[in-house]
């Protein structure tokens, strides 16, 4: 499971549709919430949304990042006119939250709701292993964390349903009944959207209806073959001063339109270590031997192919990391590694094909580059891919050293790293026998 925050304004727009099936009142409110990004025509998006100009509003960044009235961000109870206004003027703008700084670029608008202070709670749900955790509070708002001894916890179990769960509440007066059926509610939406986390603080009321005024929120974003109704057209946006790579993104949108996982991040474009690992532990353990031998400014990239990708993705993937390293000649020479543990599903055969094509399409510049390869794997297949590899060796033009399961899964990081390894090679035959 990989958790990846999303913006408040598709977080709403999910909770807000998946509440309407319990609660009457959340009916038709996800159509009053609009995303302002640099590139949009104000002008257009008040006539598609013409609440904006009608009723009193609530503007904030939405980009990852809490603590927005702490920090002076927020405009509350303004116009259509000072909302622009407001956002004209931090548009663009460089800004510093806790240790953080980055670029305000996206604004969510949304209807301002006058309400009681002493009407501030707090609600948010964490999934762990076996249970999700609801955390419930009288006390929400900015001061939530200094009063975090009066928020009250309740287990629920994977597999069980809420209903069956007796809340633990906090005194919340004569609005228990309708803050227990949202709360109820809510953890459906939670299960039903595959949510890991989601926090609201605060929610409160006007009248009888429950208001939530800021939230937080992550997703399981390999659930996204089965959410495409719930989610939408949803984007996983960059964390707050982060910022990705024309090819990082490239590996993320790939991602995003399969069933299997494809991750990098370029640590160092001029690194000779390149690493090209299948599994997200064995990209940790790989990365980790690496830095632990002493070679961690020479370290390019981390990342991981996993969950059985397709060839072609496959190939797109070591297609992208050979050109990154293949870009700038280093006298030394570059490093190839391609490991992974022993894969349970993977089929080793079907990924190396991909590999293969990209390693056989960039055979001059690994030449140019004096790139030495390293292989280790394991798992469905891993003989007839192990031997492909080792072909593939024979006509390529690149040293390339060939294991399997029999030696030990960093043993190639020493033997690729170490001028004088201390570690055996034993039989490149990678298990063929």
């Amino acid at each position: 499971m990989a958790q990846k925050g999303i913006r408040e304004y598709e977080g709403k727009k999910i909770l807000f549709d998946g509440l309407s099936e319990f609660i009457a009142s959340f009916k038709g409110r996800s159509a009053k919430l609009a995303l302002v990004r640099p590139d949009t025509d104000l002008k257009k998006l008040a006539k598609e949304n013409p609440w904006l100009e009608k009723e009193r509003l609530v503007v904030k960044p939405d980009q990852l990042f809490g603590k927005r009235g702490k920090h002076g961000l927020i405009c509350l109870n303004a116009d259509w006119k000072t909302a622009q206004k407001w956002i004209a003027e931090r548009m663009n703008k460089t800004v510093t939250v806790g240790k953080t700084t980055g670029e305000l670029k996206d604004f969510l608008i949304e209807p301002f709701t006058p309400h009681k202070e002493d009407e501030e709670f707090y609600v948010a749900i964490r999934s762990y292993r076996e249970y999700d955790t609801i955390y419930l509070s009288d006390k929400g708002g900015i001061y939530v964390e200094e009063n975090w001894e009066r928020v009250k916890e309740t287990n629920v179990p994977v597999l069980s349903s809420i209903d069956e769960i007796e809340l633990n509440m906090p005194a919340v007066g004569d609005r228990k009944k309708e803050i227990e059926n949202f709360v109820r509610a809510l953890h459906k939406v939670y299960v039903k959207g595959h949510f890991t986390y989601l926090e609201i603080n605060p929610f409160t009321f006007s009248g009888s209806d429950i208001v939530p005024l800021d939230l937080v929120a992550r997703l399981d974003d390999t659930a996204a073959f089965e959410c495409g109704k719930i989610w939408g057209e949803l984007e996983f946006p960059s964390s707050f001063g982060q910022h990705y790579t024309k090819e990082e993104m490239f590996i993320r949108s790939i991602d995003e339109k399969t069933g299997a996982s494809l991750k990098l991040t370029i640590l160092n474009p001029e690194g000779r270590i390149w690493n090209m690992v299948a599994g997200g532990g064995a990209s940790v353990i790989y990365a980790d031997t690496v830095c632990d031998l002493g070679f961690s400014k020479e370290l390019a990239n981390y990342g991981e192919y996993s969950g059985d990708p397709s060839t072609e993705d496959t190939y797109q993937y070591a297609k992208t990391i050979l050109d990154l390293m293949t870009r700038k000649k280093d006298p030394r020479g570059k490093i190839l590694i391609i490991g992974g543990g022993i894969a349970n599903f993977t089929d080793v055969a079907k990924t190396f094909k991909g590999i293969i094509k990209a390693l056989t399409e960039y055979k001059s510049k690994l030449i140019e580059n004096k790139v030495r390869i390293f292989v280790r794997r394991g798992g469905p297949n891993y003989k007839e891919g192990l031997a492909n590899m080792r072909k593939l060796g024979e006509t390529l033009g690149v040293p390339i050293e060939v294991y399997g399961p029999e030696t030990h899964m960093t043993a190639v990081v020493s033997m690729a790293l170490k001028e004088k390894s201390n570690v055996k090679k034993t039989a490149k035959t990678g298990g063929e026998k």
